[in-house]
């Protein structure tokens, strides 16, 4: 293999092509993301590993004092500060080889966790969540998939329901004397015929 193939193929990444497909766009948090990871290939190459890479950035648009070389004094400039609020890199198939012509489709389903921030967009702050399918590779650039937004929302708390069990209380049902009907023990005045209970 001639010097400018090899340093050709350290800069490109293998002829293959990554196809990730979600069974929705909206999830919650604590709940799988689900979908299909479609592999196809021009090119005979090792894969290290066949993942999924999911990210949470929260970015905050804030205002700071910078010197301005041109103006020679402080300015004040409206910056977006970024950080990573959540990150994972779930492997869906270890080393594999892949040879020209493969294709594969690769259903996952990955959790999201539910301690997380849910998306969240506004003017000075946004919360955002994606997801890409990689495949890494030795020595070359990954085979990365489109990065796609995600919308993930926060669980809707299930209404709490009190049960209140009331307890029967049995009640001894006793002959009267006079008439012969049932009454509740409890009683003292026979609600049929009048009489007062004796015993």
């Amino acid at each position: 293999m001639s010097f400018l193939r090899k340093l050709k193929d350290k800069l490109t990444p293998p002829k293959a092509s990554l196809s990730l497909k979600l069974n929705r766009e909206s999830f919650t948090l604590g709940e799988n993301i689900e979908g299909v990871l479609t592999i196809s290939s021009e090119e005979d190459f090792d894969a290290k590993d066949i993942r999924c890479e999911i990210n949470c950035t929260e970015s905050v648009k804030k205002t700071r004092r910078e010197y301005d070389e041109k103006k020679g004094r402080e300015v004040e400039r409206e910056v977006w500060e970024h950080a990573t609020l959540y990150s994972s890199r779930p492997t869906l198939r270890g080393a594999t080889r892949i040879y020209r012509g493969y294709r594969e489709e690769i259903p996952f389903s990955i959790g999201l966790p539910p301690t997380g921030r849910p998306t969240y967009k506004s003017i000075n702050n946004n919360v955002v969540w994606n997801i890409k399918g990689v495949i890494g590779v030795d020595g070359r650039p990954d085979v990365v998939s489109r990065t796609m937004e995600i919308q993930v929302a926060q669980p809707i708390a299930a209404p709490v329901i009190k049960e209140v069990i009331v307890k029967e209380k049995e009640v001894v049902m006793i002959p009267c004397k006079y008439c012969g009907t049932l009454m509740p023990q409890t009683e003292t005045i026979c609600p049929h015929c009048g009489a007062r209970r004796t015993g």
